[in-house]
């Protein structure tokens, strides 16, 4: 491996670490808003819309679909108007890309929501931002009057026949909503539920319209693909799904933080280069969140893009790479992961209610010593039983950290199981959960 290839390489965050990098004179002086120019001044609509085909960018929320693909089923669905929705309610555990974008460059998402908007059709752009990041809000709040003060958003953008604005959304802490149905109806003023795919929003979305859906990270790649174009994007990172990654690392590293690289960098690479190394001895890594599969440091030579991932049985997801160390008891881990899924289940299919439940139950009798030799087996059908039946992501991706924690550390299971302790001192065997 080349490692001149793999060296921090910024789109997303180029500009974060400019002073008062947040204002539109920054931005401006920087090269800003000349992508939005670009396709107003020279594209038509459908041009952006191959552009950003012959990119191949992929989503970088979790889901990877094909972000040029999604914009021209919206652009040819029936119906009017059409909006354009930014997912930035980043509630994966582990996950804290999209806060430095907002808070320290959001005109470059804004940008990229308006060129998205010219290229479907669309007149009127949502952000859904967590309802915790309240000084994300403000900026935003503040970068969105700018823009429409120097007519970069608003009524006849740049003296062109092209409106387009967009509205401010707080959400309201559901880990659910994260999933695009449900985000859409939270931003209906509904409950933050789900709903039955297809049809799928770039159909029927918003107000039951067509809509795009795209997450922070996503739109934020858009105006350095205009303005250098496709074939330069192509030459940065993994063949099938090129560009950068934000790499989130936390946990049981010695450097935790966020890294742009282009995907395709091994895991090892990362861990060592950027991390600094695991402390204590590595055992174990969530490398999408609480919502993917366990790896181990047999995994280690695997590339970071989303189909070399998922070929070792987890995905890479929004790229929030939870660390564990040897100190940890996997079975007290997984029952963590079933206490938080069990939460945010939304409770309207009865897959995920009912089976987050009865996995919290399952594995909290296990860390005190009360479980039985069937469960192993139970929770891995139950999994089966949700990935096939549930309604949304959610449920579907509910036990896999749990299943990979028992098809690779099964010992420490039957070590509670059977031998009724905890290797590591950490579960209340025996004792009143508390």
């Amino acid at each position: 491996m080349n490692p001149v290839r793999f060296r921090e390489t910024r789109i997303v965050l180029k500009n974060i670490h400019h002073p008062h990098s947040e204002r539109i004179e920054t931005y401006l002086k920087a090269g800003g808003y000349q992508a939005l120019e670009k396709v107003l001044k020279e594209m038509s609509p459908q041009e952006v819309i191959r552009e950003v085909e012959r990119s191949r960018l992929v989503g970088r929320g979790g889901a990877a679909f094909p972000t040029g693909l999604k914009w021209k089923f919206a652009r040819e669905a029936k119906g009017i108007p059409k909006y354009v929705v930014c997912n930035a309610d980043e509630g994966e555990p582990g996950t804290f890309k999209d806060r430095q974008i907002l808070e320290k460059d959001p005109h470059l998402l804004l940008e990229g929501m308006a060129i998205c908007g010219y290229a479907v059709g669309a007149s009127q752009g949502s952000i859904y931002i967590r309802g915790e990041y309240f000084q994300a809000y403000r900026i935003l709040k503040e970068a969105l009057k700018e823009a429409e003060e120097r007519r970069f958003l608003g009524k006849k953008i740049l003296g062109k026949d092209f409106s387009f604005s967009i509205s401010l959304y707080r959400g309201a802490g559901a880990y659910v909503c994260g999933e695009e149905t449900a985000l859409l109806d939270s931003l209906e003023g509904k409950k933050g539920y789900s709903r039955l795919k297809p049809p799928f929003p770039a159909l029927e979305g918003f107000q039951n319209k067509p809509t795009v859906l795209n997450n922070v990270e996503t739109l934020a790649n858009i105006p350095d693909i205009i303005l250098k174009g496709a074939q330069w994007f192509l030459k940065i990172g993994h063949h099938m799904t090129p560009g950068t990654k934000i790499y989130c690392l936390s946990g049981d590293i010695r450097k935790a933080g966020y890294y742009e690289l282009p995907t395709g960098i091994r895991l090892k690479r990362l861990l060592l280069d950027y991390g600094k190394g695991v402390r204590g001895e590595l055992k174990a890594i969530l490398p999408g969140g609480v919502s993917s599969s366990f790896l181990t440091r047999n995994d280690l030579s695997v590339t970071l893009d989303w189909p070399s991932v998922a070929q070792q049985g987890s995905s890479l997801g929004s790229g929030a790479m939870i660390i564990l160390n040897d100190t940890h008891c996997m079975v007290d881990i997984a029952k963590r992961c079933a206490q938080f899924f069990a939460h945010e289940s939304c409770g309207k299919c009865t897959p995920c209610r009912e089976g987050t439940k009865r996995a919290k139950e399952i594995l909290t009798n296990i860390s005190l010593g009360k479980g039985g030799s069937s469960d192993l087996k139970l929770l891995c059908e139950l999994r089966e039983v949700m990935y096939d039946t549930s309604q949304c992501g959610l449920g579907q991706v509910a036990l896999d950290a749990i299943k990979s924690a028992i098809g690779k550390f099964q010992d420490e299971f039957e070590e509670h199981i059977r031998g009724k302790r905890c290797p590591f001192g950490i579960c209340p065997l025996n004792k009143e959960s508390s």
